[in-house]
């Protein structure tokens, strides 16, 4: 996941260390950190791997000059930048972090390849949401053969709640894909309208 954000944010432009430990702290806060100590060996390994390229630059202080290292993205990291945006079996437990950054760096795929991933994960929401209704279901089925459950009717209540709750959640992230897949229409359809009428610059 890291990897990708770092990815993500160098696609972008050039970066000190400590704009990206920012922006990858913004974007998975505010209880997970992702410090200095992890940062810096995972740049050293994109880098020795040829994905990312430093370059330095002088900054005045007040204890004089000291030269700060600047993150850029290279042709291998943008090829795998790319492979991992077009990934969607791996990690599947964790797919829906990924998708929420993926979300964030839509703007260098293309359409078509924005349009399949968003399809892809109101999917992915379906099935969780399909589960989670079968084993509510089950629940209160199965519920009726095990003398424990029988005996406490509460705890049976207590997991059924918990198993909506994750519904909804499901429901609203598939709610919110919707909306992506039907503001990425509203796009193409705006790029196709201004094809066939192109704006007339004045003479």
């Amino acid at each position: 996941m890291y990897e990708l954000v770092i990815l993500a944010q160098l696609m972008a432009y050039p970066a000190h260390g400590y704009l990206i430990a920012k922006i990858i702290n913004d974007i998975i806060g505010p209880y997970a950190r992702l410090s200095s100590g992890r940062l810096y060996p995972l740049l050293a390994k994109l880098e020795q791997n040829g994905l990312i390229a430093v370059d330095t630059e002088a900054q005045s202080g007040q204890r004089g000059q000291r030269h700060l290292r600047i993150y850029k993205i290279t042709e291998a990291g943008r090829q795998r930048f790319h492979l991992l945006m077009r990934d969607t079996s791996s990690n599947p437990g964790d797919y829906h972090e990924l998708f929420r950054i993926k979300a964030t760096a839509f703007e260098f795929i293309p359409p078509v390849e924005r349009l399949r991933l968003i399809d892809h994960y109101i999917h992915y929401c379906q099935a969780h949401i399909h589960h989670l209704h079968s084993e509510i279901d089950a629940m209160w089925s199965d519920s009726q053969n095990y003398p424990q459950l029988v005996a406490s009717p509460y705890r049976v209540q207590c997991i059924v709640n918990s198993m909506e709750h994750a519904t909804e959640r499901w429901q609203l992230e598939q709610d919110w894909a919707r909306s992506l897949h039907a503001r990425e229409l509203s796009l193409a359809n705006q790029a196709a309208a201004n094809d066939i009428f192109p704006t007339l610059e004045p003479q």
